[in-house]
């Protein structure tokens, strides 16, 4: 067996298929190779009829999957021409769209960490599991990124603003506020997993599910609402600081300074992003906006230094460049979803350049 096979771990057992993700040592981290074999696995459990349900889950104590291997990524940019970056995404984002449209039930179980990628192959799952020890987020303005695998669509679709804050600030999240925000649908504590994965090798989803599903705790989210919707309203990103600067919340404050550290051009285009994946409506023509954003941030310096000052030197002083919010003009914002030809990904169709120019 090879070293990219043990990465993904295969198992058919009853009625059930079961996805383990399997590099505990980098938190399960996507590269290629792993993405391209869950999605022959999908392909082939799809046409098997004695599979009636897929469960994916993370190897480890930790989580089931931080993200993608963004090392990989830093050093295409960097040293590279990008075509390994964007035929990981290109991949990458065609199984996020597979996962929501895939015709049996897809089982995610969001115990841990579940960051970047992980939310890609999760959140987007027919029936999708979190615990108490669940923590998730979509952190990519911390590195000069913009959130991807469909998560500008999840974030977009969040009750009033959450999704915007989220996104924005790369806030980590509970079970209780992942539940609200619409990135999850049941909780259950992580010390049934097993007994429920188990079950689902003879059960239904929905006889499985019922037997230990219980009430999660609550959220932070919720109580926040009033100043969030307020706040993340504003048109721009310096309105949103401005307002969250000036409200009485001290939450808020917090949530301006968080902002001031992340890049300002992903500040920008990510807000962008969001407001564009709103109107845009399905996953699929999101996608196609994301991949186009995520080329264009290939010739970026941000996402190279993002990912320099958080992963590689970890000396968490990244130098933005523009370093302020006011030198990232519309014109380079627009940049970001320009059409790109012939390497469009193309999930949607032909009519996503003009969803997405206005």
């Amino acid at each position: 067996m090879t070293g990219d096979e043990d990465a993904v771990l295969l198992r058919t057992t009853g009625r059930a298929a079961r996805i383990t993700l399997n590099r505990p040592h980098v938190l399960n981290a996507l590269n290629h190779a792993m993405v391209r074999r869950i999605a022959e696995a999908l392909t082939a459990w799809e046409h098997e009829p004695g599979v009636e349900t897929v469960v994916i889950t993370g190897a480890g104590e930790r989580g089931l999957c931080a993200g993608g291997d963004i090392r990989a990524i830093h050093d295409d940019a960097r040293e590279g021409d990008g075509t390994v970056a964007a035929a990981f995404w290109r991949d990458e984002y065609r199984l996020n769209a597979r996962v929501a449209r895939y015709p049996k039930p897809y089982v995610a179980v969001m115990d841990g960490i579940v960051m970047g990628g992980g939310v890609g192959i999760s959140a987007h799952g027919g029936v999708r599991l979190v615990t108490e020890r669940s923590t998730l987020a979509m952190p990519e303005t911390g590195i000069g990124f913009v959130p991807d695998v469909g998560g500008t669509h999840l974030l977009a679709h969040a009750p009033g603003e959450l999704g915007t804050h989220l996104g924005l600030t790369g806030a980590r999240i509970g079970a209780g506020d992942a539940l609200l925000c619409g990135l999850a649908d049941h909780y259950l504590p992580s010390a049934s997993i097993g007994a429920l994965v188990e079950e689902l090798t003879t059960r239904p989803v929905s006889d499985a599910i019922a037997r230990h599903v219980r009430a999660a705790p609550v959220g932070e989210l919720a109580a926040r609402r009033e100043w969030i919707d307020a706040c993340y309203a504003a048109d721009t990103v310096e309105e949103i600081v401005s307002r969250l600067r000036a409200h009485g919340d001290p939450h808020a404050k917090e949530a301006a300074e968080t902002l001031l550290t992340k890049s300002p051009t992903a500040l920008k285009v990510t807000l962008a992003s969001l407001r564009r994946a709103r109107r845009l409506g399905s996953l699929e023509r999101v996608l196609d906006q994301e991949y186009r954003v995520s080329l264009a941030a290939l010739a970026t310096p941000d996402l190279v230094e993002g990912i320099r000052a958080q992963v590689i030197d970890k000396d968490r002083g990244p130098r933005w460049s523009p370093a302020r919010l006011g030198e990232v003009t519309e014109a380079e914002v627009a940049r970001f979803f320009a059409p790109v030809g012939a390497h469009e990904l193309g999930l949607a169709g032909t009519d996503t350049a003009v969803e997405v120019a206005g």
